[in-house]
């Protein structure tokens, strides 16, 4: 990260790790953690351009049984610096550890800051299909008329995606993937074409294909060699054709599928 200019990244989009003891990890104290990044985070807001966005997205840590929600534990250390918090999406999806003395986790979060209150936040290419797409207005000059956007409504901050587990397509070897399609919401909602994005975490590549795919710059680093060589595979697959990724607005259930017997 300091080999890059100051304010040259558009969009910085990261999932760093939980000092939950993972492979890619070494388990420390909260404290130590928390300041490490607070170091990541520092190095982010230096490259991150003035009209641009930073997302992290965090699940919680565990200690001796003791949940620790990581964006609460971290917000300050975004607000040391002057960002402004506009969501705390929730991610959430259907499969994880079963636990046994609380209720399984089955969501993590997203907190998406500002550097000032003139930012990029471009709704239209993230719209979802309307519930009720042929509602109409019931009173007012209006009325008889189609009240919603044809182009769909806004997402909300409650996004049901599932995440990357052994029969999701976009399964690699590294064991807490993020999903294509989170990414690419947020690269499109929150960039324009051409501009830069960066994950500093970057793993098997998830965000950097997000980037490409839709025609933006991707940056990236990461401390595993093994996790680096996927990603330049799964970028070089994406450029050929052949990277397959679950498509962004892909229902969880589609009633209207069929299953065979």
């Amino acid at each position: 990260m300091r080999k890059l200019p100051n304010e040259s990244i558009h969009l910085i989009i990261t999932s760093p790790p939980y000092n939950l003891g993972k492979e890619y990890e070494k388990r420390t104290t909260n404290e130590i953690y928390i300041e490490q990044q607070a170091a990541t985070i520092a190095e982010a807001v230096r490259l991150l351009h003035p009209r641009g966005s930073i997302c992290w997205q965090v699940g919680n840590g565990i200690e001796d049984g003791e949940v620790f929600p990581l964006d609460i534990l971290l917000y300050p250390k975004f607000k040391d610096h002057g960002l402004k918090l506009r969501n705390r999406i929730v991610w959430t999806f259907g499969h994880g550890l079963h636990c046994q003395k609380r209720l399984s986790g089955r969501h993590e979060t997203i907190l998406w800051f500002t550097k000032s209150d003139d930012y990029t936040f471009n709704l239209d290419p993230i719209r979802v299909p309307s519930k009720y797409p042929l509602k109409k207005h019931f009173k007012g000059p209006n009325k008889g008329k189609v009240s919603s956007n044809p182009l769909g409504k806004n997402p909300s901050d409650v996004w049901d995606i599932p995440n990357v587990k052994s029969n999701h397509v976009e399964k690699t070897d590294h064991p807490c993937q993020f999903p294509v399609g989170l990414v690419e919401r947020l690269v499109l909602g929150l960039t324009n074409n051409g501009d830069s994005v960066l994950d500093p975490y970057l793993g098997v590549g998830s965000t950097a294909i997000a980037a490409v795919k839709n025609g933006r710059n991707a940056y990236g680093c990461d401390v595993v060699q093994e996790y680096i060589d996927i990603a330049h595979d799964r970028l070089g697959a994406l450029g050929a054709g052949q990277l397959r990724t679950r498509p962004m607005n892909k229902p969880v259930y589609d009633p209207d599928r069929k299953v065979s017997e």
